[in-house]
């Protein structure tokens, strides 16, 4: 092992991602998020050749029945009554930040954790107030912008001047990633398999479709295929403290707040501060995984990183377009895909990995990761 003074991510699995009211239509948040738990400290503890001492788990979940799924699902998996559990609310970031806090925590009492995200779209309770229903709580008070995911992606593609030609490409451009990947086994390693469910259910799906579909709003830009599906999935990872084992070293993180009524431009400004503390340049990131909520947001992201809309680096087997979208896993899927693009493959040490997310409300998240031997 190398001297490495990070905390280090070593094992890392996601289930298949399903589309809202599919094969994993039926599984609650723990359903989703146990096999995966237990399957990732499998992957730990093969890789230490010792039983894992997990001290929490820390899980991301936006939508779910409350009740502190990260305690719920701890239990599921057979933890114990001693491991803890909590729970993170940073929206499409909640998977990323609640393994960045894993990290923190681990950094400092040199104790392993599990950290992750789920998200059930197919079981979130509805919500009401006084009996009047909602669809989403407010990401910002009174007065202050507070658009719809999918109308702050139609205001963002027309405010960036981002065509209905660049976001079908886009959107085409990860569907046929994500079927060489699935097709190539490049996926596989990462799955466990639930509910008879192998693979993710909507790559391809929108692909041939795209040209076809109508705008979401009228005179608009966006459809339903440029649009990411609302989702069912969990993911994990084992974070390690520093030079416990070989894996993905976090080397450095930002979260940063930016302009709500323009939310998915957050993940640029993350990106820039995360490389910032961790002294490196885009130039020195071998993979990227930015979450694609949207293929407007996802390009309005690459133009302000000064990168191209089909950089090989950036979501090459597939990003959420082409997977799907459980919010509150998504920022974690990024970071198992990392994984898997940089460790499974055997990338050398000191390579570098950027996982990112822009957040409703008018976030940005990032974490720089590193390749350890």
């Amino acid at each position: 092992m190398s001297s490495n003074p990070h905390p280090v991510i070593i094992a890392a699995r996601r289930t298949p991602i399903a589309t809202r009211g599919r094969a994993l239509g039926e599984l609650t948040i723990t359903d989703l998020a146990a096999p995966v738990i237990r399957a990732t400290i499998a992957d730990a503890e093969a890789t230490l050749g010792a039983p894992a001492d997990i001290a929490d788990v820390i899980l991301g979940n936006c939508m779910g029945p409350g009740g502190n799924p990260g305690r719920a699902a701890a239990l599921a998996a057979g933890l114990g009554q001693l491991v803890p559990g909590g729970t993170v609310d940073r929206q499409c970031g909640s998977g990323l930040a609640a393994i960045l806090d894993a990290a923190v925590a681990s950094r400092y009492d040199r104790r392993m954790r599990v950290a992750g995200g789920v998200e059930s779209a197919s079981t979130a309770p509805a919500r009401s107030i006084d009996g009047i229903p909602y669809a989403k709580a407010p990401f910002t008070p009174h007065g202050l912008p507070d658009p719809d995911m999918t109308r702050a992606a139609e205001e963002l593609a027309a405010h960036d001047g981002i065509t209905r030609a660049r976001q079908d490409a886009h959107a085409a451009r990860s569907h046929a990633r994500a079927r060489a990947a699935q097709a190539e086994g490049r996926l596989t390693a990462e799955l466990v398999p639930l509910a008879g469910l192998l693979h993710d259910d909507a790559i391809g799906g929108a692909e041939k479709l795209l040209p076809r579909l109508t705008p979401l709003f009228p005179g608009g830009t966006l459809t339903a295929g440029t649009a990411t599906r609302i989702s069912d999935g969990a993911a994990s990872v084992v974070v390690a403290p520093p030079g416990t084992a070989s894996g993905l070293a976090v080397r450095a993180s930002a979260v940063i707040g930016c302009d709500p009524a323009l939310p998915g431009i957050g993940a640029a400004a993350a990106i820039r501060a995360a490389l910032a503390a961790a002294d490196a340049d885009l130039a020195d990131i071998a993979a990227f995984e930015i979450v694609e909520a949207f293929a407007a947001q996802s390009l309005a992201v690459l133009g302000r990183l000064g990168l191209t809309d089909n950089d090989p680096r950036v979501c090459s087997d597939g990003g959420a377009l082409a997977l799907g979208h459980p919010w509150g896993a998504s920022g974690a899927v990024a970071v198992v895909r990392l994984f898997s693009r940089l460790v499974r493959r055997d990338a050398p040490p000191g390579t570098l990995g950027v996982a990112a997310a822009s957040v409703g409300g008018g976030l940005g998240i990032a974490a720089v990761l590193e390749v350890v031997r």
